[in-house]
């Protein structure tokens, strides 16, 4: 029996891990802290594992989700490293304007509350509904469609050249 639970587990893991790693991406802003939030939901799912079952991917999401939250109430450690010389510019082009406007959605998307970036991302990058972030985020579609509106605008307010992002994306209207 716990050898079955077990493979299920791994099987579960490998198939769904990379789409859980994107979504902790996406609410973290760098890979090994997404990793480090996916590895402590997947160890809180293992150790309810025989009471899961079907809804596995929507509770260790729900747990990627609850935990990120909660993180922005604990000091952020940054690791960041002082040099001496800034590294050469390479000289801009089209291709460097669109790594620019990214880039600065990144920034603005991270200097967002934590509720307001899982409100985006389940939104947006999952393409949910407002009832299912409302479910998952245990809250109402009114708090959903408020944080989502509040979001929005800040992205607005913080990202320059926005306008022209949105039009070829569709994504903030």
């Amino acid at each position: 029996m716990k050898q079955a639970l077990e493979a299920e587990f791994t099987a579960f893991v490998a198939d769904r891990g990379q789409a859980l790693l994107r979504i902790a991406h996406a609410l973290t802003g760098d890979r090994e802290s997404a990793e480090d939030l996916v590895q402590g939901a997947l160890a809180k799912a293992y150790a309810r594992w025989p009471r899961i079952h079907g809804e596995a991917e929507a509770y260790v999401r729900k747990i990627i989700y609850n935990d990120r939250i909660s993180a922005w109430r604990r000091p952020m450690r940054r690791n960041e490293v002082t040099v001496a010389d800034l590294p050469e510019r390479p000289q801009a082009g089209r291709h460097d304007h669109d790594v620019t406007e990214r880039l600065a959605l990144r920034d603005a998307l991270l200097s967002l509350p934590a509720r307001q970036r899982a409100v985006l991302v389940m939104r947006y990058l999952e393409d949910r509904s407002v009832e299912e972030t409302a479910q998952v985020l245990g809250c109402r579609p009114g708090t959903v469609a408020s944080q989502a509106s509040r979001a929005l605008a800040k992205l607005r307010e913080l990202v320059s050249g926005v306008d022209e992002w949105t039009n070829r994306t569709g994504v903030i209207r």
